[in-house]
């Protein structure tokens, strides 16, 4: 036998797991990221001494699972129709379609009120709400790279130019002409969280890679950059 699947009862609960046989003396047991559970146990074990060993570390896998749980998108892909939620600047905000014969979108309250002469259209409200983002994006960004870069007029770096672009994988990057590129998806993320994407960028204007020197700046103009990080991975997207 090379390997088979099994599940344990852990209260309400039903564990999955995939078992792997390998030529080793004990058994290790393993959650990943995407909650998968994974045992590699010695040649010899049994299905029934596995399915022990596991129902003892049940209580540690639903720990373990729940913890890569909290990193998972917040909300679900958006389908841009009244009632879901939508962020800014880390607050959620309902969305609220209504016709009228003009296009305008705005907050009110906890609402984002979307005004459009076809308001079952859902890729004109998502291309309203994306323009949205980006118009308070730019003056937002604007605003807070001027922040940063007081707060770290130590760095003696020049001014940089600020673009943005809507990105999957990055939040931010620095050229070695000293232009920041800053994800327009940052914009929903609260103010304490885009200061540390600005703070992370203006440090490479110093240095380039992340070495320990890198690392002695940001956490020079920024002490707590560990935790703005974090709170930005949990918050978005």
């Amino acid at each position: 036998m090379t390997g088979y699947s099994g599940s344990v009862e852990y209260g309400r609960d039903e564990i999955a797991y995939h078992v792997l046989y390998a030529d080793r003396k004990t058994m290790e047991i393993a959650v990943q990221p995407d909650g998968r559970v994974t045992v590699k146990a010695p040649k010899g074990a049994t299905p029934v001494a596995v399915q022990k060993r596991v129902k003892r570390r049940a209580r540690w896998i639903r720990k373990q699972v729940n913890y890569f749980r909290q990193f998972e998108p917040r909300t679900p892909p958006r389908r841009y129709v009244g009632g879901e939620t939508h962020l800014f600047l880390g607050r959620q905000y309902r969305l609220r379609v209504k016709k009228h014969p003009d296009n305008s979108i705005k907050l009110k309250g906890a609402n984002f009120l979307v005004m459009t002469p076809t308001s079952d259209n859902r890729q004109k409200i998502k291309h309203l709400l994306t323009e949205w983002y980006q118009e308070h994006a730019q003056e937002i960004f604007a605003k807070r790279l001027q922040h940063c870069y007081e707060a770290a007029k130590g760095l003696k770096a020049s001014y940089p130019v600020v673009k943005l672009k809507k990105m999957t994988k990055r939040w931010g990057s620095c050229s070695k002409a000293g232009d920041i590129l800053l994800n327009t998806e940052l914009v929903k993320a609260p103010l304490y969280c885009i200061d540390y994407v600005i703070m992370h960028e203006l440090c490479h204007l110093k240095e380039h890679t992340h070495n320990n020197g890198y690392y002695k700046l940001l956490s020079k103009y920024m002490p707590d950059w560990a935790k703005r990080k974090e709170r930005l991975e949990r918050i978005l997207l």
